[in-house]
């Protein structure tokens, strides 16, 4: 059996610890300038997978 190749997209956008799945938000990358500062301080942190993806996510990663 070959062996198992690991999405590179997802490798890219996720990053698996030890008990969730990182994700970065959305929202971050253009027109910047007429959001708010309190806003994008909430979007700098890292959120987690929704329980509904993480199946998916993880064998896109390579993970069981």
């Amino acid at each position: 059996m070959p062996k198992m190749k690991t999405v590179r997209g997802a490798a890219k956008r996720f990053k698996a610890s030890k008990n969730r799945i990182k994700r970065g938000s959305a929202y971050r990358s253009h027109i910047l300038t007429k959001k708010p500062t309190k806003r994008m301080r909430g979007l700098k942190e890292s959120q987690s997978v929704d329980s509904r993806d993480v199946a998916s996510v993880k064998l896109m990663l390579g993970k069981k």
